[in-house]
């Protein structure tokens, strides 16, 4: 099964193409980069460039996965939109996963630990997961010191905001800070494998929106 993953929901702009078999997992390739005001920009011509290193055509994937955050709104709708016009176009399924999610999937760890995302205005987006990378809390969105959790292992691009936030040396940092193709499609593996029916597209915001309809209107009394 090919596999094109697509993540924008952290500064990283993230394509991907991968080969999923029932006991294997082969990233063909990828393309990510650090550029938080270019997703809409630079997710199409990635998205590109890994289907030509992986040596396929866009009609030859079998299935999308793209991060539904949670993230900022403008970039983590770049990512959606792709995804879901590649997949009504092919006429193959798209699956969301979300990308805290994606992130734990590459973390090694024995222990329980977070995965923190920068979620910019002072906050970080996070969640708790136990040693086996499953998720026991969240996703939430807060100020890094209000993290409500007792764990202090923490991996993401959020992490360091999380542990600057704490006692020093109470957090450790791991890796990895991005999500990547290879842990998209790890996190999506079993819906995959399985050609279950994929959920909605739906953004995880996690924040109340910035606009807000206008109230009715005033009445203008007249001397």
């Amino acid at each position: 099964m090919l596999v094109l993953a697509l993540d924008t929901a952290t500064p990283a702009i993230t394509a991907g193409v991968v080969e999923l078999e029932r006991t294997r997992l082969t990233v063909l390739g990828e393309r990510v980069t650090l550029n938080p005001r270019a997703h809409g920009e630079l997710l199409t011509p990635q998205m590109l460039q890994a289907a030509g290193q992986a040596g396929i055509r866009l009609p030859e994937l079998d299935a999308v996965v793209c991060g539904n955050g949670p993230g900022p709104y403008t970039g983590l709708r770049a990512g959606l939109a792709t995804a879901a016009a590649l997949a009504h176009g092919l006429g193959i399924p798209a699956y969301p996963v979300c990308t805290l999610d994606a992130i734990a999937a590459e973390t090694t760890t024995t222990e329980p630990f977070l995965v923190v995302t920068d979620a910019r205005r002072r906050e970080v987006y996070w969640a708790g997961y136990d040693e086996a990378g499953r998720r026991t809390d969240g996703p939430r969105v807060q100020r890094p010191a209000e993290v409500s959790s007792a764990i202090r292992l923490a991996a993401g691009n959020g992490a360091q905001l999380y542990a600057d936030a704490a006692e020093p040396g109470a957090v450790r940092v791991i890796p990895p800070a991005q999500p990547s193709p290879r842990g998209l499609v790890t996190a999506a593996r079993e819906e995959l494998l399985a050609s279950a029916a994929p959920a909605p597209l739906t953004p995880l915001y996690l924040r109340r929106p910035d606009a807000a309809e206008p109230g009715a209107r005033k009445r203008v009394s007249t001397p």
